[in-house]
């Protein structure tokens, strides 16, 4: 496990954060490493972080603006940072093909950078170094642990 105060190794890390603010904290870290035409996939089950680490996503490339789930409009767009975000939430999608219609695969490489909730569902088109983050939560632990677990690729 790494503290989030540490330089990120996207290759293959685990970190441990306890409560919203150190899981926002660890999405801004990313967010202020990302680059462009990065792909990022978060997976987690419902409750477990994927939104707040967005959030945090968002600080971390500068963007002021208040950051919300994507769920009923699939794709969200941000340019008020140093790159665009477009964050996604293919969670109610029904196939890959409604992905290519609203035009995922050229947010990919449009320069700005992607962060994909649910992304399991459309791996077919992803790109191959795309960074897979895994949100945990111990419903069991009274102080809203999680474990977050990032490779690449």
């Amino acid at each position: 496990m790494h503290d989030i105060s540490t330089d990120l190794n996207l290759e293959q890390s685990s970190f441990e954060t306890s409560g919203e603010k150190e899981t926002y904290d660890l999405g801004t870290a990313f967010g202020s490493q990302a680059k462009p035409d990065q792909v990022y996939v978060l997976e987690g089950d419902l409750g477990a972080g994927k939104t707040v680490f967005a959030k945090g996503f968002a600080a971390g490339l500068g963007i002021k603006e208040p950051v919300t789930s994507p769920t009923f409009t699939i794709v969200k767009q941000y340019d008020g940072g140093r790159l665009p975000l477009f964050h996604m939430d293919v969670y109610r999608i029904g196939d890959v093909d409604e992905m290519e219609e609203v035009g995922a695969e050229e947010m990919f490489h449009s320069g700005g950078v992607c962060l994909i909730e649910w992304g399991r569902m459309i791996e077919e088109i992803l790109p191959e170094d795309a960074v897979w983050i895994r949100i945990e939560r111990d419903r069991a632990d009274e102080f809203d642990h999680r474990t977050i677990t990032c490779t690449k690729g």
